[in-house]
């Protein structure tokens, strides 16, 4: 029997606080019902005590969602909860998520509090949601990957007896590495035990998040928050469609599984993409411009004799299409084939006239149709249903 990882997405919270990001309650509304038919299982509207804006978000969302449940981000602050409740109400769809000070780093240079003091703002600031009747209250250990081990249990000790029942570890700098972010897994899932969800939040900054959340998940994490594209504060966060088709490929071996659906997230990335001018990139893994593309002469020959060669990720998988590029790169293999759809004999000559011409000293990049139609024009190519 498969374990099953849940996904929190954390797109319209962490993923919009970024530069250039921000979006209109009304977008967030859409993307989070794209986020749930794409099969996530807890959606974050927002910061509701931050802004007005998260506010409304976190009512339009609340309201809206039918399967997915929803999130809202706190700091250990009474007032922050009781807006958050005001935003999304009471229900066992509402998770309420705290963020308490990890690493005495934080503790002395940004809050000027003590430990002892950070402990007492859990304390009270749980009790709180409990006695307003939440079922799910979730502390968020930040900067957790630089914090002492002794005052990572206080916390989640804490924490648990205040009547949270889940712990989440965010890695805020992206300063973990997979070894230790997975010992620290570990470390809390001995403390808490097995009915506590652990939840996992890392950032990119090493390009390690992805790697991290992969090795906490084998050391015994339930849950991964990510974001779409990995968009997020400085080199963003845990990308959602690569941990989801790590799973989708590779979960069997290890044992996991997701109801992630990976053939609506690119759906979803394009709209979020348009949302925030989003720039094009063309190497992202499954999301970017030419990941499913190709130029190479060798590449394209293995492909049409058998995508299986060159394509481990298949791009319907992701509701995406396979396309072969034409450049200087590309060898005769593509005439012969496009000759071959074309129905169109041909000598080695022919091809090899067709290749000096088209591509040995070609600088133009061109998909398919636009060069079938060059060959097409070059041949004087006539046929009934096809234009050149």
């Amino acid at each position: 029997m498969r374990k099953r990882i849940t996904f929190l997405d954390t797109t319209l919270r962490d993923g919009e606080q970024a530069p250039g990001n921000a979006m209109t309650p009304e977008q967030k509304l859409n993307l989070a019902l794209m986020l749930e038919e794409a099969g996530v299982d807890t959606i974050e509207t927002g910061f509701p005590a931050s802004s007005h804006t998260d506010f409304v978000a976190t009512q339009f969302i609340s309201s809206k969602l039918q399967r997915a449940s929803f999130a809202t981000f706190s700091r250990t602050q009474v007032n922050d909860v009781r807006i958050a409740l005001e935003a999304g109400g009471v229900s066992d769809r509402h998770l309420v998520m705290l963020v308490a000070t990890g690493s005495d780093l934080h503790l002395e240079n940004k809050r000027h509090i003590t430990r002892e003091q950070g402990l007492e703002e859990i304390r009270e600031t749980v009790m709180y949601a409990k006695e307003r009747g939440l079922a799910n209250i979730a502390v968020g250990i930040e900067d957790a990957s630089r914090a002492k081990y002794d005052y990572i249990e206080a916390i989640t000790r804490t924490a648990l007896e205040a009547g949270a029942n889940q712990i989440i570890l965010a890695d805020t700098t992206g300063y973990a590495v997979p070894p230790t972010f997975g010992h620290l897994i570990s470390f809390i899932r001995r403390i808490a035990g097995p009915q506590i969800k652990i939840s996992t939040h890392c950032h990119n900054d090493l390009g390690l998040g992805v790697a991290n959340v992969l090795e906490a998940i084998k050391e015994g994490a339930d849950e991964v928050q990510a974001t779409l594209g990995g968009i997020g504060e400085r080199a963003g966060n845990t990308s959602l469609e690569q941990v989801a088709a790590f799973l989708h490929y590779k979960g069997s071996e290890y044992g996991l599984e997701t109801g992630i659906k990976l053939d609506k997230l690119y759906t979803a990335y394009l709209t979020l993409k348009g949302y925030i001018d989003l720039e094009d990139s063309r190497m992202q893994p499954l999301f970017g411009k030419y990941v499913f593309s190709t130029a190479a002469g060798i590449h394209q020959q293995g492909i049409l004799n058998d995508p299986d060669t060159y394509e481990y990720v298949k791009p319907m998988d992701l509701g995406r299409e396979r396309q072969l590029l034409v450049t200087r790169h590309s060898g005769r293999t593509i005439i012969r084939h496009l000759l071959k759809e074309l129905g169109i004999s041909s000598t080695d000559e022919q091809i090899n006239a067709l290749y000096e011409k088209f591509i040995h000293h070609s600088s133009s990049c061109d998909d398919l149709p636009t060069f079938t139609r060059k060959i097409k024009h070059e041949l004087g190519f006539r046929a009934t249903g096809v234009s050149v």
